[in-house]
């Protein structure tokens, strides 16, 4: 196994930091492997918003209900979705672009979540802990506000970073047999899988170093699936010129 193998087999997410700050130089490097990523026909339909003022920060983290993790890391940010910039380089050319789709959303969320992926591995090859923070969706109008973000331009999710305090337990995942398939989707083999998934993951849950709990996944993945989550996100979206045309 080569070490950039290791380095992704050995993610967790990262809560709690030492709050040594990053440097302007560290985040300027972060972005600029970020944007090495792959982008469906180069369009670079992402934008990234480094908090630095505390105050908004601090209301980051209220919005987004992690406020905790927001104090002690070392730098702080916003990723978003964004065809302004994209709008503009039509306007430069003469044309109106066609921005109002379901096909420009779903492309700029990949774009987004490549793009972020690249920060992410850049940032822990340097030795620091990082947590997605999809609670970003949870007041995502308000969050716009806060942040000035025009038309054509959302919030996906913020991401705090920094030096840890202590390193997690590599959670286990689904097996590589659940989510490969050969030609063909099989449907046959989740009973088995995910019966001896449940069992990896209460011993897991049972044994680890913090937050010990009685849980397995599929309980867990039916309770959180129970019900609709954020139900406001597609007015919101329609709010930011996107009705899915």
């Amino acid at each position: 196994m080569n070490e950039v193998t290791k380095l992704l087999q050995s993610h967790s997410s990262v809560r709690k930091y030492t709050g040594e700050l990053i440097s302007k130089e560290t985040v300027i490097e972060l972005v600029k492997t970020a944007q090495m990523a792959a982008s469906s026909h180069f369009v670079q339909a992402y934008s990234i918003i480094w908090v630095t003022d505390e105050e908004k920060k601090a209301k980051l983290g209220e919005l987004s209900k992690n406020e905790f993790q927001f104090t002690t890391a070392g730098a702080s940010f916003l990723f978003c979705v964004d065809f302004k910039r994209l709008q503009i380089a039509g306007k430069k050319q003469g044309v109106d672009i066609v921005v109002d789709s379901a096909e420009n959303v779903m492309v700029g969320i990949a774009d987004v979540a490549i793009f972020a992926q690249n920060f992410v591995i850049a940032a822990e090859s340097h030795g620091y802990g990082i947590c997605y923070i999809g609670g970003a969706r949870n007041n995502p109008a308000e969050i716009s506000e806060l942040f000035d973000l025009p038309e054509y331009v959302f919030p996906l999710f913020a991401m705090t970073i920094g030096t840890p305090t202590k390193r997690n337990e590599t959670k286990p995942r689904l097996p590589v047999e659940a989510v490969l398939h050969e030609n063909s989707y099989d449907i046959e083999k989740y009973d088995s899988l995910l019966d001896d998934y449940d069992s990896t993951m209460e011993s897991y849950y049972a044994t680890r170093s913090s937050n010990q709990k009685m849980a397995n996944w599929t309980k867990q993945m039916a309770d959180f699936l129970l019900k609709q989550r954020r139900p406001h996100i597609k007015e919101f979206l329609a709010s930011k010129g996107f009705t899915w045309k």
